[in-house]
Parts: structure tokens; sequence; C-alpha cells
């Protein structure tokens, strides 16, 4: 089977639990998730399947967008209340105001530090390892960006607030729960956290392991109506198709030429718009095989096509 199939990952599943019982429920080896979720996390978790794994580090490099709960008033070792308490404060003087302008403060580009209790690796060795050990490492900041940040309802006598988080890679939903509870002064720590989106793949389409098992048991071609094609992953890239004399050239992803390719519709319909250096330059698009099987990703230079990905 090759595709994309939009899984709803459970609490107490790792990712890499998702993608085992996978291999069991649809006899087949080659599948790869496309972006870690913590054991407690639930929602989203994109799975590719056979010729699909090799777009799985695209998918990474999506927005996601999350729903996360923040506890104030407190502080832990692991940034969740999965944690050890270090510290417990009162949060009595802190206004709704404040919170809604710390939490919009986030919105934008920024440096988040990676937390200890996590699979990022450093001298070979991954940080949430050295962290069950009791050691902590210094960690570079990284590059991160908040694109949405939003509170959907906010509990003062709770002490807490749920929000909603669209952002880039490697931002870490519980460092920003601890980083806004830093700023606030008085700690805070991710109570739950649920992933609504990945790319074009939302919560309301997402199917649990046990969905996924019935529909494969009842028949294949059921199951199958469920896998998203690779191209349905990047809707606005331009598409082309590739001119019968030229499918080797296609076929051994060499150098592709605008007088190669003629502008292309999956559903069969030619666009009548003519191939401009100018309109997609520097731009991803999709390219076709003669038949109108999808094939590749390539780059729209000014002058020419080169493979980024062939499939």
């Amino acid at each position: 089977m090759d595709g994309i199939i939009n899984v709803y990952k459970e609490a107490g599943f790792t990712s890499h639990d998702v993608v085992a019982k996978l291999r069991g429920i649809l006899h087949q080896k080659k599948i790869g998730h496309t972006g870690t979720l913590d054991p407690a996390a639930t929602g989203v978790l994109p799975v590719c399947l056979g010729k699909a794994t090799k777009v799985c580090e695209l998918l990474t490099e999506k927005d996601k967008t999350y729903q996360a709960v923040c506890k104030l008033g407190v502080v832990t070792d692991t940034q969740d209340m999965t944690g050890q308490i270090l510290e417990e404060n009162d949060i009595t003087g802190i206004t709704p105001e404040e919170i809604y302008q710390t939490v919009d403060s986030f919105l934008g580009d920024s440096m988040q530090i990676p937390p200890m209790y996590s699979a990022l690796k450093v001298n070979g060795k991954k940080l949430y390892e050295l962290a069950r050990e009791g050691k902590e490492v210094e960690r570079k900041p990284r590059p991160i960006r908040i694109s949405h940040i939003e509170i959907r309802q906010l509990d003062i006598a709770e002490q807490t607030f749920t929000m909603e988080v669209t952002c880039s890679k490697g931002t870490y939903i519980r460092t920003l729960c601890h980083d806004i509870g830093q700023k606030l002064g008085v700690g805070a720590a991710m109570q739950n956290l649920v992933r609504t989106r990945v790319a074009n793949f939302s919560i309301e389409d997402a199917m649990t392991l046990d969905t996924i098992s019935n529909l494969v048991q009842e028949s294949e071609e059921t199951f199958m109506e469920k896998v998203y094609s690779v191209d349905s992953l990047f809707p606005t890239y331009p598409k082309f198709k590739i001119k019968p004399e030229f499918a080797r050239k296609l076929a051994n992803g060499n150098i592709l030429y605008y007088d190669f390719l003629e502008s292309w519709q999956p559903e069969g319909q030619f666009r009548t718009d003519k191939i401009s250096d100018k309109k997609t330059a520097g731009d991803k698009c999709l390219i076709y095989d003669e038949n109108g099987e999808f094939k590749a990703v390539y780059r729209h230079n000014q002058k020419d096509f080169t493979v980024i990905k062939m499939f």
C-alpha cells in the first residue's frame, strides 16, 4: 500500500507504538510516522505507507496546530503534569489581562530552549535518557515560529487556561507553557495536549487504530478509500505533466525544461495557462508521467526544473 493515513493517536501510545501496531494490522513493513507525539498527548498523527514514506520529512516541516491546557502556579521537571513537581506558587494578583497579554507576546519568531525530557540527542544520547539519570546538560536555543496563539478558555479558580497554537516544526508546547509561566512569574506546566491539525490533516478525519483494523478486515478497498495519495498533500503546488517523448527524462530524475511539460490537473483536464518561468520560479511543483500518475516533486527554477524527491 502506498499513501498516507490520518491516525488519531490515543493516550498511552508512543508514535513508534502506532507504527508497530499498523505494521501488524496492514501486514506491511514500510511504514513511518511524520512527527513524534508524547505518549500522554492525543490527536493527529499522519502515517506514511510504502512509497509515501519518502514524504515523511516533507510533512514534518509543515505547521501543526495544537490545543493545550496549561496549569498556572506549578513547575515540574518535565514541564508537564506527568513530572515531579518542583515548585508550587500562589497566582493571586495575576489578572486575566496579564495572562492574555503574556500569551499574546509569544506570537511570531522566537528562540526556544528544548526541554530535557525530549528525544533530542546530545553526544549520541537522548536528552530524556540523561534526564532520567538525574543529569542536565546545556541545550542550545532553537528558532521557532508561532503563527497563531489564542486563549480559548480561562479559569482563574482552577488556575488553568486552554489555548490554541499553530506553530513551526520543532516547537515544544510543554516548553511554551513553561515559558509563559516563567514570564508571568508564577510558573506553569502543560496539563493536556491534543494535536488538531498537521498540514491539511485534521482531527475530524483522524481514525483510531481500532477503526483502521475494522476497515481492513471489512475490505481492503474500503480501507484504501481512507488513504490519501501523496500528491494530495500539496494542493497549492503547481502541477505539470511530462510530454510522452520526454518520459524517460522524468523516469531518470533528469533536469526538465519548459518544453518537456504541460500544465496538468489530476482530474484529467488540462489547464490552458502557459508555463511561466516568472510565475512559479523557485517554487516546488508536482510532476506527473505521461499517463497522469504522480511521480515527483521538482523545484521550478528560472530556466529549468530540478528534482527534489522521486516517488
